[in-house]
């Protein structure tokens, strides 16, 4: 029965005043960037949605290892991706100003794609070397003055709850401009929406931030990195999910 009316409560109330905070932060967020620049705009507007979105969808959030990172400095934010609202957990409950590495795909999303573009987040093209480049000079104007990146390296969602190998690029970038990364474990957001579902569950969702790891010094140590990421942010996962 309670299940029946959140759902009930979704469709009638959550998911209308939802799809208009949505469409409220895409032109703020875009407009504002283009207005007064995206470091201030290309974040908070997004930053305050992505709580509206777990309140009203009756998603707790909590956080652990905030003391790891400094709010001033930069990193490589490096998360485990199991569902739709790690973007929602992270955006809202990170509290530290970032950008997302995020596929080119999502580029094409109506709106979103464009208030994207103009707050500064980066869309990786690996059509081909001079793309590539174009992604790398892009990150290297963003992450500067505190600005950190967010990266969830698997590459897509989960489709078994379970963690996966974490591919190279974000490593790459930390190696590339001397930025630490900081591991992050994310448990309880395969439960409240899988990729195989269109709707959520209420429940709550944990984020571990743990010890930074130092930056590659080579590209032959950015394999050892990730491995060493991947090994933190597995060691702090629910055993159903490793």
């Amino acid at each position: 029965m309670l299940n029946i009316l959140y759902y009930i409560y979704l469709i009638f109330v959550a998911l209308p005043l939802l799809l208009t905070a949505t469409l409220v932060t895409s032109v703020l967020t875009g407009f504002g960037s283009i207005i007064f620049g995206g470091r201030w705009w290309g974040y908070y507007p997004a930053h305050i949605w992505a709580k509206i979105f777990c309140i009203l969808t009756f998603v707790r959030v909590e956080v652990k290892g905030r003391e790891n990172y400094d709010k001033n400095k930069s990193y490589v934010f490096v998360a485990n991706h199991q569902g739709a609202y790690d973007i929602f957990s992270v955006y809202g409950y990170l509290n530290h100003n970032f950008k997302w590495m995020m596929k080119k795909s999502l580029e094409k999303l109506p709106l979103i794609g464009f208030a994207c573009r103009r707050a500064g987040h980066i869309y990786v093209d690996n059509s081909g070397i001079s793309a590539v480049k174009n992604t790398m000079q892009r990150a290297e104007t963003e992450l500067k003055d505190g600005m950190s990146l967010v990266v969830f390296p698997e590459g897509s969602r989960t489709k078994t709850g379970k963690i996966g190998r974490f591919k190279r690029g974000a490593f790459q970038l930390a190696q590339e401009f001397s930025l630490p990364i900081v591991p992050i474990t994310i448990n309880g957001a395969y439960e409240v929406m899988p990729r195989t579902s269109l709707v959520p569950h209420y429940g709550t969702i944990t984020l571990i931030i743990h010890k930074p790891v130092a930056a590659p010094v080579s590209e032959a140590e950015v394999r050892t990195k990730a491995d060493e990421t991947f090994a933190a942010v597995r060691s702090g996962l629910e055993d159903r999910y490793k």
